[in-house]
């Protein structure tokens, strides 16, 4: 099942941006097991190949969605397709969040671009069990508002603090301007009993995570996902690797007291 893509129908196809939608798929037949929050497939285009790519929302039943972005063939020819296409699905591949171990703890998210895509389960499973969790923080950062994902669900994480940040305002946006980064010391949250989850630009990661630990968050309670150039998504071909790690098989999330020497090392 790792190597063959089972058929999936896309049932749904929701616009997020410009350059960005959310393909709702359901199986044909059989399906795959079921997917954890920060796990991914491997979507496979009819005709122009696989790309990783992370679940955005777990469906009731069997049913995923992906949030694909049109930045090469493959997610274009993906980002093309509409109700009652086909699609080819491996999985599921990978490390999700760990959200046992933010159990009892403040939740702290911080989002990035196309990041926010495999974060919103998280933040849909924290949500879904209040009493579970502490404070629950959402920070969003984006190149401009119109890179925004997800905007009609933001007013519902607003507990205690969600906030978006943009790097280029437009005419009419009224909100915050500036890096992810520079809301970390807004959010509430008691660093020694803080879980934080990390994904957006590698750089975004590095000073994410440097800021948090500053603040006194336990490298080891910072988990971050992590990419790399994935081909087979079963650990064989090695396109993915950083280090000793092999992503689609570590990662793509891990801990970054053990992502910090890695994310140093020029071009690994």
């Amino acid at each position: 099942m790792a190597l063959t893509p089972l058929p999936y129908r896309v049932v749904d196809r929701q616009e997020e941006t410009h350059d960005t939608v959310t393909l709702a798929l359901e199986p044909v037949g059989e399906h795959l097991p079921t997917f954890a929050p920060g796990r991914f497939a491997m979507l496979y285009a009819f005709g122009a190949g696989e790309i990783p790519v992370s679940v955005s929302r777990l469906l009731d039943g069997r049913g995923l969605a992906h949030t694909v972005r049109a930045v090469g063939a493959v997610s274009r020819a993906l980002c093309e397709l509409r109700p009652g296409s086909q699609v080819g699905v491996r999985g599921p591949f990978g490390t999700g969040w760990d959200t046992a171990a933010a159990r009892g703890r403040d939740v702290l998210v911080i989002a990035g671009g196309i990041g926010l895509a495999p974060l919103r389960p998280l933040i849909h499973a924290v949500l879904a069990e209040p009493d579970a969790y502490g404070r629950l923080n959402v920070l969003v950062g984006a190149r401009t508002p119109r890179d925004l994902l997800y905007p009609d669900e933001f007013p519902t994480w607003r507990r205690p603090f969600a906030v978006a940040t943009v790097d280029r305002p437009s005419g009419d946006w009224t909100g915050r301007v500036g890096v992810v980064t520079a809301l970390i010391g807004e959010a509430r949250f008691t660093p020694a009993d803080t879980t934080a989850f990390v994904c957006g630009p590698e750089v975004m990661i590095r000073a994410a995570a440097r800021a948090l630990a500053h603040r006194g968050v336990h490298p080891a309670c910072i988990q971050v996902s992590l990419e790399r150039n994935m081909r087979c998504a079963t650990g064989h071909c090695g396109h993915c690797q950083l280090g000793p790690l092999l992503l689609c098989r570590d990662g793509p999330v891990v801990g970054y007291d053990q992502a910090a020497s890695l994310l140093t090392v020029r071009e690994l």
